[in-house]
């Protein structure tokens, strides 16, 4: 168990700063900082008596690491690399990427390059939760307050601390503040994630049901149209296993975060129209928003610059590269409010969209705030979507996950699946949040313990035609297998009515795994293998990696 050492808490009170490092609770004239430990809980909070300004919270435990120990440590966002490391792995942030690139790209919008430290070998860090697993027992970290700020956790196994630092740097507190508050706790994989998300009082939203189905995105990326979409709807209807949902991905639209001005060369008789006709195949109509940004060619970023989130020199704050570049929208802004309520309004009442694929919202909480932490605008914002969305299913990505627990139905878990295995020996050493079918499926595998607490797990497609891809026959029954196994979606971006009888054979064997559960996982550079159970009996799987 780890034993707490040391709680720093600096902040600012007018022109004065006050610095205190304790164990205990401390009291002065401006703030208290208040910690306590209550069986698994330990918390550390802040009690204002004066409006102060936070410089530093952070938790300093002590633990002795062994060199057989594997640490997990959530990443940032859905789509950054989180896999088990050994003791003496270092992780990378953007110092191997060209500068060039990381400037052209905004390579350092997807992740948490602006804000966090990335250090030497046996320095590992992640967000909200982690585990040091030795064997099948398990040494658990997760927050219980993410809604008041992320929450950093950063395992230094040479000086064996672990270190768990308030994302809450220069937020103003006119009153008191949940700052560190943690379960840590002991046991086997299965009790440790109970326990956290009982603590947590987080459940799994009643509408939320396994789904398998289509999604356009990796067969036709935007080059999307009714007659494609037709075609492929009815590939899908035409298999004898079940699909649930027909999902229409980026494409459809304009210009990004133009939702409603649709292309009328692409989709002639509108979006109601092609809704219908997944409606009346029997299938859960989506469609894929972005509702957090807008491109620069959008007439939104044209027409409403105030709706855009500034920075302190009141520049635009982007969000990356994709498309025409894109920039982050203010949740704050009331009238952007009522613009988003009447685009879920449209989207859902007036065309008859189901499911809403909601991506690219880690944009939202890019820029913090004087009076809001990162950790607080993505909760606000996760809240205000599940309001406006309704009735209507979310799949949630592109998003911090922890914001994200117990607000969608359904939430991506890895980075977008490749037509190909792990890219190019360069775009390896660009951001965590890169495209790699390889990264998706250890993401899969080692956050597969959220789906059926937090949300149910979206792995990302498989892939099984033969045309535009590189993926081996076994990397495709690898992506194909390991989907099934530890995720609850199950999508396609293949017109299936194009399988051959081989690839029917294998549709069938892959949804029977979807019933799998999976017992225990190991990987390392070369090979991933898991244990699972199907039914009564225990298979053991490896795979190249």
């Amino acid at each position: 168990m780890l034993k707490l050492k040391q709680v720093h808490f600096s902040f600012s009170a007018g022109e004065e700063v006050f610095f205190v490092s304790t164990c205990r609770s401390v009291s002065t004239d401006i703030a208290d900082l208040e910690i306590h430990s209550v069986g698994d809980v330990f918390s550390a909070d802040i009690r204002c008596k004066s409006p102060i300004r936070i410089k530093k919270l952070t938790a300093v435990f002590e633990h002795e690491f062994s060199a057989i120990d594997k640490i997990f440590l959530n990443g940032y966002q859905s789509w950054t690399d989180s896999t088990e490391h050994s003791v003496t792995d270092r992780m990378y942030g953007l110092e191997r990427a060209p500068e060039a690139a990381v400037k052209k790209y905004a390579l350092n919008r997807y992740g948490d390059y602006d804000f966090t430290s990335y250090g030497p070998e046996g320095q590992l860090h992640g967000w909200s939760y982690g585990y040091i697993r030795t064997g099948e027992f398990f040494c658990f970290i997760g927050s219980l307050s993410e809604d008041t700020g992320f929450t950093k956790i950063t395992a230094e196994t040479d000086g064996n601390v672990i270190i768990v630092t308030k994302d809450c740097e220069g937020l103003e507190l006119p009153e008191d503040y949940r700052g560190i508050d943690l379960l840590i706790t002991e046991g086997t994989e299965k009790e440790v994630f109970d326990r956290y998300f009982d603590t947590l009082g987080i459940r799994l939203r009643k509408e939320a049901v396994p789904i398998s189905g289509y999604t356009s995105w990796y067969r036709h990326y935007q080059n999307i149209n009714s007659d494609t979409l037709i075609t492929d709807l009815a590939g899908l209807t035409s298999q004898k296993h079940r699909s649930d949902v027909f999902q229409i991905d980026d494409g459809y639209q304009t210009a990004v975060g133009d939702w409603l001005s649709v292309d009328s060369s692409k989709f002639p008789d509108g979006m109601k129209s092609i809704a219908g006709n997944i409606a009346s195949a029997g299938l859960i109509p989506g469609l894929w928003l972005a509702p957090m940004v807008c491109e620069e060619k959008s007439l939104l970023f044209n027409e409403h610059p105030e709706w855009l989130v500034k920075d302190e020199n009141g520049d635009p704050v982007k969000g990356g590269s994709n498309w025409s570049g894109f920039y982050a929208l203010d949740i704050y802004n009331n009238e952007f409010r009522d613009h988003i309520r009447g685009i879920f309004r449209t989207v859902t009442e007036e065309w008859g969209f189901r499911l809403l694929k909601l991506d690219f919202l880690y944009a939202a909480c890019i820029q913090p705030r004087p009076d809001r932490t990162r950790g607080q605008i993505m909760s606000d914002t996760m809240s205000f979507l599940r309001e406006c969305a309704g009735d209507a299913l979310i799949l949630g990505c592109g998003v911090p996950l922890a914001s994200a627990f117990g607000k969608v139905d359904y939430c991506r878990i890895g980075c977008d699946v490749s037509l190909d295995w792990n890219d190019k020996p360069h775009m390896r050493l660009l951001h965590r949040e890169r495209v790699s079918t390889r990264n998706s499926i250890l993401n899969s595998v080692f956050r597969r313990q959220l789906s059926g607490r937090a949300f149910l797990n979206d792995p990302d497609v498989f892939i099984l035609r033969s045309d535009n891809t590189s993926l081996t026959a076994k990397q495709k029954k690898c992506l194909a297998e390991v989907n099934a196994m530890t995720g609850d979606v199950l999508f396609t971006s293949d017109n299936a009515a194009e399988y051959s009888d081989e690839q029917k054979k294998l549709i069938h064997g892959i949804m029977k795994l979807r019933s799998a559960e999976v017992i225990s996982a190991e990987a390392d550079d070369k090979f991933l293998r898991i244990r699972f159970s199907l039914g009564e009996k225990v298979y053991n799987a490896q795979y190249r990696i």
